[in-house]
């Protein structure tokens, strides 16, 4: 089979395209015919030396997927040859990822999808969409009715909070650093958008919220600032971390235990099978109904991949394109 891989470390150029043995059905797996992957920062982290864990060789990158099953272990109930399926949470732990025209994956990791249902949309929103849904139900436990900032709604996870806090029924406040992606913001529904580069966030915020604050705040920088994010939490607000590994910031544990405040810093790829299974079939039904949606940034084949590495870094860590998107690769594509 056709497939992305690195047999070391180091910069996009260490990606190659090119044929790998097709991977072995494992009871309880099911072999799925890839037709979609979306690339995530976490993919860039790992394939220029992030030591999280110990990894195959060679190492085929990437955690989404959207596909067609091919072949079921014995054993495995719900899925059966031919169904469209999606996944996410491949490529860590030291599990192959997804970047390739097979994958073999744990079935407990993989989610029916319809055929109304575009393969790259459900790509597109895979890691994304399950982290947003971890944080805002399973951490924060966000309720129709409550207020949560979603600092930077434009991006990947940001997208999908803001989408998912309006289907619990929640006031969604987000902000963006241009004109276009506040509108975008808009467009996914969140209530309430300002432009960071010209609105101070923390007056504009507690004015928008009548001096409460609000009850969940989102956290999405890599170094975030306390100071701000507690002064704009309501009483008893809770808080979400999901970046920022090596940040060290000071925080201003004063202002934060006197509100009642509390703190949820959560990885994705720590869920368990059952946990994740319960995000899964929100996306999938969210997605059938139209409700959800991926935002698409750029779309290339999948032998292109180490361009998409490029892109992604740009984007993220060189803050050098600026990409409203996601990047998905099209499997069947391979020119």
């Amino acid at each position: 089979m056709l497939a992305a891989y690195f047999t070391q470390t180091g910069g996009p150029e260490v990606i190659q395209f090119g044929e790998l043995p097709e991977p072995e059905l494992r009871p309880g797996s099911v072999r799925i015919a890839t037709r979609a992957v979306a690339v995530n920062p976490i993919d860039t982290y790992i394939r220029n030396g992030a030591n999280y864990w110990p990894l195959p060789n060679p190492y085929i990158p990437g955690s989404d997927l959207a596909g067609v099953v091919l072949e079921v272990a014995p054993g495995v109930v719900g899925l059966k040859p031919g169904m469209r399926v999606w996944c996410t949470n491949q490529g860590l732990q030291g599990r192959q990822g997804t970047f390739a025209e097979q994958a073999v994956v744990d079935a407990a990791w993989v989610y029916p999808m319809t055929a109304q249902v575009p393969f790259e949309h459900a790509a597109a929103v895979a890691l994304v969409g399950v982290t947003a849904h971890l944080g805002l139900f399973r951490e924060a436990k966000l309720q129709a009715g409550e207020s949560i900032f979603v600092m930077g709604g434009a991006g990947g996870v940001g997208s999908m909070v803001i989408q998912m806090a309006k289907i619990a029924g929640a006031r969604v406040l987000t902000c963006a650093g241009s004109d276009a992606k506040v509108q975008h913001c808009r467009d996914l529904g969140a209530d309430v958008v300002f432009n960071y580069q010209s609105t101070d966030l923390q007056t504009a915020i507690l004015a928008a919220t009548d001096g409460r604050g609000v009850d969940v705040f989102w956290e999405t920088r890599r170094e975030p600032n306390f100071d701000f994010s507690v002064a704009v939490m309501a009483p008893r607000g809770r808080m979400i971390l999901m970046a920022g590994r090596d940040a060290r910031p000071v925080f201003p544990v004063g202002p934060f235990y006197v509100k009642g405040c509390r703190l949820h810093g959560f990885v994705m790829f720590a869920a368990t099978a059952a946990e994740m299974e319960v995000c899964g079939r929100d996306i999938s039904q969210w997605l059938d109904a139209g409700v959800l949606r991926g935002l698409i940034g750029k779309r290339l084949p999948l032998s292109q991949t180490r361009q998409a590495h490029e892109l992604q870094e740009a984007a993220t860590v060189q803050r050098t394109a600026d990409l409203m998107g996601k990047i998905v690769l099209d499997a069947l594509a391979n020119s």
